[in-house]
């Protein structure tokens, strides 16, 4: 019986050598959101790994959208070449390289997890004044943000179609709406940060606005042969939060709106949740959107052997697993699982010996 981890997969123009994506994790390791030689190593080394497709961390669409001062951007034409370079190597290793589009909000401005991880105010040193739907901090410590106009909302919505453009000419050949984990985004789409009486707040209809704006924008620009993904907190996990049902109606909104794939995550919108956390915990929201919006999804989440992330798609729970800790732990687990599943593919000639 043939691997369904290794099966390749096909949506729009692109196909996936398998179905493993390097998930987007922060690295925190730039300079005025430029691309440097840590990020050609770091995903350069999964490409060779074997991952099927590589998606960059959160990149941020304006300056003061970036989560740390360190974080990657895609603000002004400046950053497309160290983008590119990677990118051109990516494609060579026979991966796809894809970016995630993104904007912090209200948790903007803070230091590196290394360096503590808390907010940096307004006043101090590579501090900003942050956004957000409502001017209402994240947490104890947080600045109060700017709750965003109608024109602030119109030049979020430019900097996204700007950056996804940028992205095209850098080389990426996939792009995800990061609508989840508390960013900006998120925070109109969930009751407990959105307090706006606008069209933009209130009724779930005007809370996912924002979000439908951004994806048709960015599907416009986006060429029709690449595919678009969208990253959603499926659960709030708090009483009176964003809920799976409305995951599940706005996934098919959006899967009208020219998305390819719902990237499945949970949380972060408010400090303090207890999330029951463990192996595999969020690939039934992959399922669940997959059968009941009809649209694909990847899975998410402490997935962590090839037979958990094989059963999950051999069951149909979802089509791709998207894996972060244990692709940082071991950039050529992808090598690995499919010796473990028997599945035939091709490693970098450079490494062939180590099969022996």
């Amino acid at each position: 019986m043939s691997s369904v981890l290794f099966t390749p997969l096909t949506l729009r123009g692109v196909t996936f050598r398998n179905r493993i994506a390097v998930s987007p994790m922060c690295q925190y390791s730039s300079e005025d959101g430029f691309a440097n030689d840590w990020h050609f190593v770091h995903l350069g080394t999964r490409a060779v790994g074997g991952a099927g497709l590589i998606i960059f961390e959160a990149t941020a669409v304006e300056d003061i959208g970036r989560i740390s001062p360190q974080d990657l951007g895609l603000w002004k034409d400046e950053h497309i070449a160290p983008l590119e370079r990677i990118t051109r190597f990516i494609h060579e290793q026979g991966a796809i390289a894809g970016i995630q589009l993104a904007h912090a909000g209200r948790k903007a401005s803070t230091k590196r997890p290394w360096e503590g991880g808390g907010p940096i105010a307004p006043n101090e040193k590579n501090g900003w004044k942050t956004v957000a739907p409502s001017a209402v901090p994240f947490d104890q410590g947080y600045s109060e943000p700017e709750a965003l106009d109608d024109a602030g909302i119109q030049r979020v919505l430019r900097a996204f179609v700007a950056a996804a453009e940028r992205a095209r000419t850098a080389g990426f050949r996939q792009l995800e709406i990061h609508a989840a984990h508390g960013y900006l985004l998120h925070e109109f789409l969930s009751p407990l940060s959105n307090r706006r009486t606008d069209r933009y707040g209130g009724s779930f209809e005007n809370r996912v606005r924002l979000t439908r704006e951004v994806v048709q924008a960015v599907r416009k620009r986006w060429p029709e042969e690449f595919p678009l993904f969208v990253r959603f907190s499926c659960s709030d996990w708090v009483e009176g939060g964003w809920t799976l049902e409305d995951t599940v109606a706005l996934s098919k909104l959006v899967k009208e709106d020219g998305a390819d794939l719902i990237d499945c995550s949970s949380g972060a919108i408010v400090p303090g949740v207890k999330i029951p956390a463990g192996p595999g915990y969020q690939t039934p929201f992959a399922e669940r959107i997959r059968k009941e919006a009809g649209i694909p999804t990847g899975a998410v989440g402490f997935i962590r052997s090839a037979f958990q992330a094989e059963h999950i798609l051999r069951t149909e729970q979802a089509d791709m697993v998207i894996l972060a800790r244990e692709l940082l732990r071991n950039p050529y687990w992808p090598l690995q699982a499919a010796r473990e599943l028997h599945a035939k593919v091709a490693w970098p000639p450079q490494y062939e010996r180590a099969q022996d």
